[in-house]
């Protein structure tokens, strides 16, 4: 898949957006759905984007379809209601999906593509719109082995590290148990930074002690800013986010009849916060709402 190519792009959000900008940059042409979640899109139609009314019109341009949206609702939803990206779908047309997405639903709609006559691969995203936008996105792909080499020259436009997972839906796996780790290091410390101040220790003693110790890491690092300065913006990911993804991974470890007891402790420190009304507010916040209880 060398050259440059018609993609067309489903999601311009807060990630779907820095992947847009970096299609472009990479010489793709591009077009994308309007929709009233997308990040403003004026920078992109600046240097030649085109938006379309619907997913079909998105699919009848592009060669490549790349979904970016919330969940596997909603993936669903645009790829098989009326008006979607299948019936706009060249034969031969490939659906690369960049969402968070439950396995089992992943298999299933990876199969009605294919008969359908198209090529589907998953290519779930892991890092952050900052991270997107700069082109350094790390991906995590579930394809046949062919498919992920073609395709890898124009993922590479967008994201700096590419981990071939194994076949359709190991991306979409894999990405759930790094989130599922990810959001539970953020819970952890979340309380662990509650209990601290609760104590009388002051912050800057428990992020030394942390991050010369056991809780060194991304996530703390991520955290820092809040518990120094209140300041979210190093982990731009709502509350409803996490409780999704966590959702999500519960409703894999069923599937798998795997062991969740960590999970269940999760879920429900994600849910306690959604439901005292912070679905909107990024992760880091939990530190304030528990330091409250």
């Amino acid at each position: 898949m060398k050259g440059t190519h018609k993609v067309g792009l489903v999601g311009v959000g807060l990630m779907g957006h820095g992947i847009a900008a970096n299609l472009l940059r990479g010489g793709h042409s591009l077009c994308f759905l309007e929709h009233p979640g997308n990040q403003p899109v004026e920078d992109l139609l600046a240097v030649g984007a085109m938006a379309r009314e619907s997913a079909r019109e998105v699919a009848e341009a592009a060669e490549i379809v790349i979904l970016c949206v919330t969940g596997s609702p909603q993936v669903e939803a645009v790829l098989f209601e009326p008006g979607g990206v299948l019936e706009g779908l060249r034969p031969g047309g490939l659906v690369i999906d960049c969402s968070t997405a439950l396995p089992s639903s992943t298999e299933r709609v990876a199969a009605r593509v294919e008969a359908a006559g198209g090529r589907f691969m998953d290519a779930a995203m892991t890092r952050t719109p900052k991270e997107a936008e700069a082109g350094r996105l790390n991906l995590i792909v579930g394809a046949p082995e062919a498919l992920f080499d073609e395709v890898r020259p124009l993922l590479a436009c967008f994201a700096e590290n590419i981990a071939h997972a194994g076949p359709v839906g190991a991306g979409h796996t894999l990405k759930l148990l790094h989130n599922f780790v990810s959001l539970g290091f953020t819970a952890v410390l979340a309380e662990a930074a509650a209990v601290s101040r609760r104590a009388g220790i002051d912050d800057a003693a428990l992020l030394d002690v942390l991050g010369h110790g056991g809780g060194g890491g991304v996530i703390l690092e991520r955290l820092r800013p809040f518990i120094e300065s209140g300041d979210p913006s190093g982990f731009r990911f709502s509350v409803a986010n996490a409780l999704k993804d966590i959702g999500y991974y519960r409703t894999m470890t069923d599937d798998l009849d795997a062991e969740h007891g960590v999970a269940e402790a999760v879920l429900a420190l994600y849910r306690m916060a959604s439901d005292a009304g912070h679905a909107e507010r990024p992760v880091p916040e939990l530190v304030r709402l528990l330091e409250g209880n």
